[in-house]
């Protein structure tokens, strides 16, 4: 069900996996600053094993600043940041990635003067696998993203925007995370390659059990393969529930959605 209003605590979001089990990610009254500026105010949401969670919100709602803060770009100045239950909150991104996080940042960001295979082991580099590791994964991935290996000696800058969208992901799964963080995947894409992009995370997160924690400039899209949704303004959690939910209530969608429109980029 929807929570109210939140300037109460707020209910557990709705688990597809047993209750017991730990959260992947875990944020409890989380706060961060800008100089003297609020970017997120007594933040606490929660990403299970296998959960598809989005953020919704308007320009400088705090979702941009919320995904940096679960990578370690940002740093809290109150509050914990956990995963698996262990306190992380100061730890370094290369720290989150070792426990199990991986990104999917906005605008793809793929090496378009390398091949897609050069830029699958730029993935694993993270890692510091070694080469033969790395081209075995690779390798694995490739079973998953049929159309990658095809182009795998193509540069990248000459695929697709989906394409690199699709490599964009591959190259996050080099580093066999167990969360990815995605940032506005379909940013810049055209309606053909949006549907093809919200299936591909739909297919991650059902064939490899991913959990993901996706902002998505469009909400409906987004509420439309996630399990559990946020909706942030002026840095707070003000609302929370199943994504069916959200998606399906006209009051919600009045009071809150109509916010959640393509932006040029935050300012938090």
């Amino acid at each position: 069900m929807l929570d109210s209003e939140i300037r109460t605590p707020a209910v557990n979001i709705t688990a597809t996996v047993p209750a017991a089990e730990p959260p992947i990610l875990e944020f409890d009254r989380v706060d961060v600053h800008y100089g003297p500026s609020s970017a997120l105010n007594q933040v606490s949401l929660v990403v299970r094993p296998g959960e598809i969670v989005s953020l919704l919100g308007g320009n400088a709602s705090g979702k941009s600043t919320t995904m940096k803060t679960a990578l370690g770009l940002l740093r809290p100045t109150a509050g914990t940041v956990r995963i698996d239950g262990i306190d992380v909150t100061g730890t370094t991104p290369a720290a989150r990635i070792a426990a199990g996080l991986a990104s999917v940042p906005e605008a793809r960001r793929v090496f378009p003067a390398l091949t897609v295979e050069e830029n699958l082991l730029v993935g694993a580099h993270i890692r510091a696998e070694r080469r033969k590791v790395s081209l075995a994964r690779a390798a694995e991935l490739y079973q998953h993203f049929p159309r990658l290996a095809q182009r795998r000696r193509q540069h990248a800058g000459t695929l697709s925007g989906g394409e690199q969208q699709m490599l964009a992901f591959a190259r996050a799964l080099m580093s066999r995370p167990r969360l990815i963080c995605m940032d506005e995947p379909t940013m810049g894409l055209s309606p053909l390659f949006v549907d093809r992009v919200l299936d591909e995370i739909s297919r991650l997160n059902r064939e490899l059990g991913l959990a993901i924690l996706i902002v998505e400039q469009q909400a409906e899209l987004a509420l439309s393969i996630a399990h559990t949704a946020n909706v942030l303004r002026g840095g707070e959690i003000v609302l929370r529930g199943r994504a069916a939910d959200l998606i399906d209530d006209p009051a919600v969608r009045d009071a809150y959605l109509g916010a959640a429109q393509p932006e040029k980029g935050e300012t938090q």
